[in-house]
C-alpha cells in the first residue's frame, strides 16, 4: 500500500508534548487530527532524523523537522450493502441523509449488518478518502434506531475533525419534532415542583439536569444531579391535540447531545414521548378527549414519536452555514392526523 510523506517543522514556543506540538504545527490541509497523530506515533510513522519517535509525551524543540509517513486509507472490515438512502445533500467532504426509523446507525454486536454505515460504504464507494486512516464514513453523531431524521457523516479526516469539533462545542443546530403525552404549561404547579424544569420567554420549556446511565437498567439513561453529564433541552408547543388537550406536538432543540436526551428529559417532566418503549411507561391517552380511534392509534404506535427535523452546521471546507430540513415521515403524519392535528407545515 502506497504512503505519502509530510515534513512538519516545530514552530516557536512549542507545547511540552510532541503530540500536541504536531497537532498545532501540521498543515491544516493535511487534515490530521490529534488522535490520528497519536496513532501514527504509536505505529512508528513519525520520524526524527530518520529514527521513529513513538513517545507522544516527548519534549519537542523549536526548529525540529519531523517526517510523517501517511499510509493510504486501509480498507474497512465492514461490508458495503446496497441499501437505498434518502440523500439530502452530498459533496466531496460530507453527506447528509434522512434516516428512516428502524435503521441502526453503526454496526454493533446486535446489529452487524443493515446499518446506515453499511449503506454509506456502498453509496460513497471510492469517494471516502479515509477517516482515522480507514476508508469509512466518519460518524460524528447518532440518532436512535427508532428515531427518524437528519444525520451528517464525514467523508474525509478534515471534515470529520471539523464536524466533531462543532458537535463538541454544541454549535450545531439540531431541532426535533416529538409527539408527547399531555401539554407542558408554565402555569402547571406540578411542573414548577420538578427539579431541573423551568420556563423561558415565549413559554419555552427548559430542562437542565445531568444524565447518566441508569443504575439498574444499563440500556436506559436517567436524570441525575451529580456524577452525570450536563444536559440541556429546550422545547415549545407547536400544537395542542385534543379537547381539552391530551397530547402535544413539540419542537425540541438540544444545547447538549446526550444519549436519549430528549426522551429522558421529556419523561422527567412528565411528558414522555408517545410510543417510547423505554421511557413512556404504560401511560395511555384518554379517548374521551380525542377523535374516535385516536387513543388506540397512539397505543399502537410502534416507536418513540421523534423525528430529527432540522440540522445546521458550518461546512468544513467552505465555512458556509448549511441548514437542512426533513418533513415528518408518513407514520408520524398518520399519528398526528389520528390525534386531530390541523393540516400544517410540519417542519421545525
Amino acid at each position: 500500500m502506497s504512503a505519502s510523506r509530510l515534513l512538519v517543522t516545530i514552530a516557536s514556543d512549542p507545547p511540552p508534548r510532541l503530540d500536541k506540538a504536531l497537532a498545532r504545527d501540521v498543515p491544516e490541509a493535511a487534515a490530521l487530527s490529534r488522535s490520528r497523530l497519536a496513532k501514527m506515533l504509536a505505529d512508528g510513522a513519525v520520524l526524527l532524523e530518520g529514527a521513529a519517535v513513538t513517545d507522544a509525551k516527548a519534549k519537542p524543540s523549536e526548529g525540529q523537522v519531523y517526517e510523517l509517513v501517511i499510509e493510504a486509507a486501509a480498507e474497512t472490515d465492514m461490508t458495503p450493502e446496497d441499501i437505498a438512502l434518502d440523500v439530502v445533500y452530498e459533496d466531496d467532504s460530507l453527506i447528509v441523509v434522512n434516516k428512516p426509523a428502524g435503521m441502526v446507525v453503526h454496526p454493533a454486536p446486535g446489529s452487524p449488518a443493515g446499518t446506515l454505515v453499511n449503506a454509506l460504504l456502498a453509496h460513497c464507494g471510492d469517494s471516502l478518502s479515509g477517516v482515522g486512516g480507514v476508508a469509512r464514513p466518519g460518524i460524528v453523531h447518532r440518532i436512535d434506531k427508532d428515531t427518524s431524521g437528519l444525520l451528517v457523516a464525514a467523508k474525509t479526516d478534515r471534515a470529520h475533525h471539523s464536524l466533531a469539533a462543532q458537535f463538541e462545542k454544541h454549535s450545531v443546530e439540531r431541532h426535533y419534532l416529538a409527539v408527547v403525552y399531555g401539554v407542558p404549561d408554565k402555569a402547571d404547579p406540578r411542573l414548577r415542583g420538578i427539579r431541573g424544569v423551568s420556563f423561558e420567554d415565549g413559554g419555552v420549556l427548559k430542562l437542565t439536569t445531568q444524565v447518566a446511565r441508569h443504575r439498574t437498567d444499563r440500556q436506559k439513561q436517567a436524570v441525575v444531579f451529580q456524577n452525570g453529564k450536563h444536559a440541556v433541552t429546550r422545547a415549545r408547543v407547536v400544537e395542542r391535540l385534543g379537547q381539552p388537550p391530551a397530547a402535544a406536538l413539540m419542537e425540541c432543540w438540544l444545547e447538549t447531545g446526550r444519549t436519549h436526551q430528549i426522551r429522558v428529559h421529556m419523561a422527567h417532566a412528565g411528558h414522555a414521548l408517545i410510543g417510547d418503549p423505554v421511557y413512556g411507561g404504560r401511560r395511555k391517552l384518554p379517548g374521551r378527549m380525542l377523535p374516535e380511534g385516536a387513543a388506540e392509534a397512539a397505543a399502537a404506535f410502534p416507536r418513540q414519536a421523534l423525528h430529527a427535523a432540522t440540522l445546521g452546521f458550518i461546512h468544513p471546507e467552505t465555512n458556509d452555514f448549511l441548514r437542512f430540513e426533513a418533513d415528518l415521515p408518513a407514520d408520524l403524519m398518520e399519528l398526528l392526523r389520528a390525534l386531530g392535528a390541523s393540516s400544517r407545515d410540519t417542519k421545525a
